[in-house]
């Protein structure tokens, strides 16, 4: 997985881990989530996956937020999915709060430190990338 966005069901990027920002970040997590509202509309259990030119997306969902990971085509998508949810499980036992309604503030900088927590998920994919050379 390169990247992972953290987002709220109605668009709200929480968190994300991009290597290079192609996109402003909140209008990202708001197509997003209003493509994976379309898709629940349309079909039942709503988008799992899509891919744009040589980039796939996974989706996964959790406790009313959406976590999505990117990768090359290459990698199997169950792989992505496994490390999404390890990562949904550590950012629900890390904050808590977003299960309290009315006592998060909408501030999502208290997300940042999650990077510390996620680094060794990233670190393996730049590792094994550098090792099949």
């Amino acid at each position: 997985m390169d990247e992972l966005y953290i987002l709220t069901n109605d668009g709200i990027v929480l968190f994300n881990h991009v290597y290079t920002e192609k996109v402003e970040t909140q209008l990202f997590g708001a197509l997003l989530s209003a493509i994976n509202s379309f898709s629940e509309e349309v079909s039942d259990g709503g988008l799992s996956n899509f891919e744009l030119s040589s980039r796939q997306f996974i989706l996964f969902k959790k406790n009313d937020l959406l976590f999505i990971g990117s990768s090359s085509k290459k990698v199997k998508k169950e792989i992505i999915s496994k490390q999404l949810e390890i990562i949904a499980e550590k950012f629900i036992e890390k904050y808590p709060i977003l299960d309290k309604k009315g006592e998060w503030d909408s501030d999502i900088t208290i997300f940042e430190p999650f990077e510390e927590d996620i680094k060794e998920i990233f670190e393996d994919s730049v590792q094994k990338f550098w090792k099949g050379f």
